[in-house]
């Protein structure tokens, strides 16, 4: 049910990605709210990835969600 969740909200902020010649695919996530990632694209060796990693997607996804914890590269 949550990994659903999580996969719907990250339907949600792919095009913003995608604007940008980015991608996001979604690794895992865990029982305990820990989401795991793979930034691609543009994204992927982007200097600013881990901003828009915490503060783009970690940010919304616990706003949508509050089961998520975290969200991390994997």
């Amino acid at each position: 049910m949550l990994k659903e969740k999580v996969q719907k909200a990250i339907q949600d902020v792919r095009p913003s990605l995608q604007a940008d010649g980015g991608d996001i695919e979604l690794v895992s996530v865990s029982d305990d709210g820990l989401v795991k990632v793979r930034l691609k694209g543009a994204c992927g060796s982007c200097p600013m990835a881990t901003l828009t990693l915490k503060n783009g997607v970690e940010n919304y996804l616990k706003k949508v969600i509050p089961e998520v914890k975290e969200v991390v590269q994997g």
